[in-house]
This record gives structure tokens, sequence and C-alpha cells, in this order.
């Protein structure tokens, strides 16, 4: 409990003080992000509080985990270097997207191969009836699970506070399971994340001063992925009637990233929907549309935590049941939220006309 308090208030320490320097560089070498039709921010801002949020984590990270921890996630903290690297190199000059998704592979495919802290999906835990999978059909779906969170967390880094909040809620609930199942290292990698991030939000709360631009959203969404395929793995394999082990092993890990992933549902429907690429950027994601009815962007940071909040207090409340019943459930319970601000946006464009 000591070394985990410590990382918190370590990586905290280091990510406030640097960011007011990264602010400082980047305003007068003009590094900064202008707003465009796509963007919902006025004013030119600094874009590199990746940076601040990385040097807390990996500092603290290594200050306070223990050398067998070191081996066991060193090919983890080498991809997050990775990804750090090009997201500082896109944040700066931007990087074609096959390029982005050629290296997201290479590093994702180190970690289904290499790290010793189990990060692939080795079964699908009953979901569907299916148990063991071919170990090359493993390979796909763990590559593909960390793919499409990393790019899905990615995707949400779209207005003041937002990315911080749900990292912030989903840190702290990665955080203190492992803590509670007694995993050693994990817990101090979580939670060096975390006093980073918290950090990060008091300059990025509106009117935010920094964005975490790639260089934050890409290391927090591959961070996400491998603590999702993780958590599966590890809870999975907990003895049957144990007090922290979840039934639904899949759709526990699905509910504490839900809004990342329901947004990624919800922007490819809509985009197809209208006869668009689904990888085109525009303005149906679901901060959008929250906004569109009069939120500033604290309050919709603050309702899609709560939303966030709400989806593990079902998946706690309902441990007991298995995937099989847990994650209809949920995909039905995302849905609904997703037409349910559509409809509320349908009504006040009615009335607004009227």
């Amino acid at each position: 409990m000591t070394r985990i308090i410590a990382s918190i208030i370590t990586s905290y320490i280091i990510a406030f003080l640097i960011i007011p320097v990264i602010i400082f560089f980047s305003k007068k070498t003009n590094i900064l992000d202008a707003p465009d039709r796509r963007k919902i921010h006025k004013g030119e801002i600094p874009s590199l509080g990746g940076i601040a949020i990385f040097i807390g984590f990996i500092t603290s990270t290594f200050i306070w985990i223990r050398l067998p921890g070191i081996i066991e996630y060193k090919y983890v903290t080498v991809a997050l270097s990775i990804i750090f690297a090009m997201g500082i190199r896109d944040d700066i000059l931007p990087i074609r997207p096959k390029v982005k998704l050629l290296v997201q592979l290479v590093t994702a495919t180190m970690v289904i191969l290499l790290a010793k802290a189990h990060i692939e999906l080795s079964s699908l835990y009953g979901l569907f009836g299916i148990f063991e999978l071919h170990p090359v059909i493993s390979f796909v779906i763990s590559l593909f699970t960390i793919i499409v969170v990393t790019n899905a967390f990615n995707l949400i880094d779209g207005l003041d506070g937002l990315a911080g909040t749900i990292a912030v809620i989903s840190l702290t609930f990665f955080g203190i399971w492992f803590a509670l199942v007694g995993e050693l290292f994990t817990p101090i990698l979580v939670f060096s994340m975390l006093g980073s991030v918290l950090a990060f939000i008091s300059f990025n709360w509106e009117p935010a001063k920094i964005f975490m631009g790639d260089t934050g959203a890409l290391v927090l969404g591959f961070l996400f992925a491998i603590l999702a395929i993780h958590f599966i793995e590890v809870n999975y394999h907990l003895p049957t009637g144990y007090k922290y082990r979840f039934n639904a092993s899949v759709t526990t890990a699905v509910c504490v990233i839900i809004i990342p992933l329901c947004d990624t549902l919800r922007i490819f429907i809509v985009r197809l929907s209208k006869g668009k690429s689904p990888f085109e950027p525009d303005k149906s994601h679901i901060h959008h549309a929250l906004m569109r009815l009069g939120l500033r962007h604290y309050q919709t940071a603050l309702v899609l935590g709560v939303v966030n909040i709400l989806f593990i207090v079902v998946a706690v409340v309902f441990q007991d049941y298995g995937d099989n019943i847990l994650l209809p459930v949920v995909l039905v319970l995302a849905i609904l939220f997703s037409m349910s601000i559509d409809a509320l946006i349908k009504r006040k464009v009615t009335t607004a006309r009227r």
C-alpha cells in the first residue's frame, strides 16, 4: 500500500511540474493545436501534454516497482515507449495513418508474444460457449483488441477534461482490483499512470491550457488494452467463488472502458448509415452529440464519467452472472444510451423549428 500511494504522489508531482514547462516551450516554438471545422476548442492550445503524462508515469514506475516487476513488464514499457515516441512525432509532424497502424501492430505483437504478464486472450472464457482457442486465433483476437481499444480511446480525446476523466475512472478500477487480488506489480504500473493523469486534468479542465495529444491518448489507449486483456485472463483463472472474481470476465472489462468502445461503435454505425467512410473524421462522436444538447465541456465530461461509473456498478452488482447473460444486457444499455441522446437532439431541433 505504501508503494502504491508513493507511486501516485511521485507521478503526480513530476507531471505537475513538467506541464507548465511544456506549455511555455510549446508557445515559444509555436507547437500548438489550431482550431478547425472538426475541432471544438477555440484558440491555439499546446498539445504535448502526453509528454508529462508519460514521463511522470515511467519515472514513478521505475522508482517504485521492484526488479522482478520491471523484468515482467519490460516489453510492455518498451512498447509504450515506442507508442509514446510515435505520438510525439505525430503531434509535431503528422504521420500517415498507415504508418501509425503499422507501429501499433508491431508493438502489440511484441507485447502479445514476449510479455510475461499474460497479455493475450487465450480463450473466449465461455462466451458463445467457446473456451479454448487455437494459438493463431488467440493471437489475432488479442491483436485486434489492442488495436481497437488503443484507437477507441484516442477518438474520445475531443474536448476539455473528457479523456482524463474516463482515464481516471478506468485506472482507479483496474488499480484497486489488481491490488485486491494480490497482484504485486500491476497496481504500481496503474497508479503511476493515475497520478500523472490527475496532474494533467488540473491543466486540461475547461478551459484547457493544454491537450494530451496523440502522445498521451495513444499511450493511455494502449495501456488500457493491455490492462483489459490482463484483467480478463487473471480474473477468469481466479478460484470459483472468490469474492473479487467476476463471472463475466469479458463483459466486466468492456464496462470499465465502455465509453471509448461505445463511441467507436456509434461513429462507425452513424457514418456508414450516411454513406460515409467509417474512418472519415466528423462530429458524430458521443461528446459532440451531448454538446449539441447545450452542455459545456466540463458538463459533458462529467455526464460521460457518471455513465462510465454506472456501467462499472452494473458489472459489480451482477458479478455472479456470466458473459452470455451480462454482455447482451450491457450492449442493449449502451445502444439505448446512444439512441436516447439522438432522440433528445431531434426533439431539441424540432422544438427550435417551431
